[in-house]
């Protein structure tokens, strides 16, 4: 069908194997998405399927421009569109198709996250960038300070790149490699063993490995 779908991330928790075994998991409400636009090599040079998310809180106030957009789909506008490569033929795909969590993905697949991870706002590099610090013992004048930034000689500047304190988080992170552990067709949840980017209630994309 198509690469991938739209979730939500709903949170985290553990669940048990048939061995027993304890798998932490996170719970994403994938889908269901629609079809809004099909994207053809002739006419936009690539081919895409344009996916938007059905959520519960529908836009309000949608433009001119928007509501027509969905309206070539027939279909209601919703909040978030994402375009996904598609894996089957264009002409096998309809536009205003509802998509499913099942019709994507497996149990035991695996899939690859993306999302934005939690902003943490301006840290330092302890935080920022592990830096070990330095003594903590009485007297130490230097505990939680990045020390040398550059040369007074030469170059006589801060080279760029420079692990300095800054902005931490709210960073497109992409998490590979993990595994579909349950499907739930009826809620559209997928249990996805390990961590996801992002604060619960945040949107990610779920996509084929």
């Amino acid at each position: 069908m198509v690469e991938g779908l739209i979730g939500k991330k709903i949170g985290m928790t553990q669940i048990f194997r048939e061995d027993g075994r304890v798998v932490p998991v996170t719970a994403i409400q994938v889908g269901p998405c629609v079809v809004v636009q099909k994207k053809s090599l002739e006419k936009d040079g690539y081919e895409a399927i344009q996916l938007g998310l059905m959520d519960d809180r529908p836009v309000k106030n949608p433009n001119k421009p928007t509501q027509g957009h969905f309206l070539k789909a027939n279909a209601t506008p919703t909040r978030i569109l994402r375009e996904f490569r598609p894996l089957i033929a264009l002409a096998d795909i309809q536009v205003g198709q509802e998509i499913k969590v099942d019709a994507v993905f497996q149990v035991n697949e695996k899939v690859s996250i993306i999302g934005k991870s939690k902003g943490r706002g301006f840290q330092g590099v302890i935080k920022r960038h592990h830096f070990a610090g330095g003594g903590a013992s009485h007297g130490s004048m230097f505990h939680r300070a990045p020390g040398s930034i550059g040369a007074s000689a030469y170059p006589s500047r801060v080279v760029k790149g420079m692990r300095m304190a800054g902005h931490l988080g709210s960073d497109r992170v992409t998490v590979k490699n993990l595994e579909v552990v349950r499907i739930y067709p009826d809620k559209n949840i997928v249990l996805i063993k390990g961590a996801v980017p992002g604060h619960s209630g945040s949107y990610v994309l779920v996509k084929k490995k």
